[in-house]
Order: C-alpha cells, then sequence, then structure tokens
C-alpha cells in the first residue's frame, strides 16, 4: 500500500521528469510527451466510461445521463426546486439547452415547473414522484455499473486517493469556468 510521502514524493518525481519534456519541437515529441499522453488517457477513459454507464442507464431506465444528471441535481436541491439558470449552470448547458432538456424531461413526468416561492416573475423545476423514483432506480444501476467499471479496475488501495485527487480536479476545472449566462 502507498502511503502519503511515498505518493507525494512519487508524484515530485513525475512532476520533475515532465518538466523537462515540456520541450516540444516535433509532432513525434508531441505525440509522446507524457503530461499529452497522461490527459488523453484520462480523457480517453472518461469518454469510454461515459458510454458505458450512459447505455446502462439508457437500457434499463429508459433516460439519458444527462437527464439523470438533472434528476440528481434537482434532488440535492430538494424543496421548492432550481431555477432554469441554477440547473445550466451546475450542468455547464446553456438556458436554452436546458429548457429544451427540462421540456422532454417534463413530457416523460419527471420533472414539473412551478412558480418560485422567492420571484414572483420567476419558475422553478423541481422533481415529481415519478422523478424522485426513476432518480433513485438510476443511481442503484449506477452505482453497480460505477463498482464494476471504475473501482474493481483500479487496486484496493488506490481508490480512496484517486477519488480525491479527481475531486481537486474537477473543483478546480469548475472555479475556472465562467459562468454561463
Amino acid at each position: 500500500m502507498i502511503d502519503e510521502v511515498d505518493f507525494l514524493q512519487e508524484a515530485e518525481g513525475v512532476a520533475g521528469a515532465v518538466a523537462d519534456e515540456t520541450e516540444v519541437s516535433t509532432a513525434g515529441e508531441a505525440a509522446d510527451n507524457e503530461l499529452i499522453l497522461a490527459f488523453g488517457r484520462l480523457q480517453g477513459a472518461a469518454n469510454r466510461l461515459e458510454y458505458i454507464l450512459g447505455r446502462a442507464i439508457e437500457e434499463e431506465c429508459g433516460i439519458s445521463h444527462l437527464m439523470f444528471e438533472v434528476l440528481l441535481i434537482l434532488g440535492r436541491a430538494g424543496g421548492p426546486g432550481l431555477s432554469m439558470r441554477a440547473i445550466s449552470q451546475e450542468q455547464v448547458l446553456t438556458t436554452g439547452g436546458v429548457t429544451r432538456l427540462v421540456d422532454r424531461m417534463e413530457a416523460a413526468g419527471l420533472v414539473e415547473r412551478a412558480d418560485d416561492p422567492h420571484d414572483r416573475r420567476g419558475r422553478v423545476v423541481r422533481l415529481t414522484p415519478v422523478g424522485e423514483e426513476t432518480a433513485v432506480r438510476a443511481a442503484r444501476v449506477h452505482v453497480e455499473n460505477i463498482k464494476r467499471y471504475f473501482l474493481e479496475p483500479l487496486p484496493a488501495a488506490h481508490r480512496k486517493r484517486f477519488a480525491e485527487d479527481l475531486r481537486i480536479l474537477s473543483h478546480a476545472a469548475r472555479d475556472m469556468l465562467p459562468r454561463l449566462r
């Protein structure tokens, strides 16, 4: 099992080796650059897992992965619901894109629009009982598939640290994004 000191020393060694490789003067060097390769692997793994996990939710629950994400956002918000703008900022979509998605979700009975209790002119989106039930069913499917395809391939000793590192990367990237209007 790798401890934190070993992990940090290993990370510093990789960072030092990578710093030497930032000079790229040919396409071949670019293709073999360790940072570019590492990021490509991360992106490739994320894309493949998104496809595998999204297909499972679609096949077993009849909703897209994006709809599932919106159900989770609304479930996390609870209470009276969220505005379209809040959903779009959480999902990094335009408000027009969220409106079309919510229209489809409303037609499927997963969500409903209601008056915003804090703004007489505004509307919010909230889960329906069917949406709540679908979120729970999809979450159960998703958790099992995350275990199978995301965790099981990793050494058990690395899983917790990997999850923490992904949280750090996700929050750092989120904080760098401009807010959509």
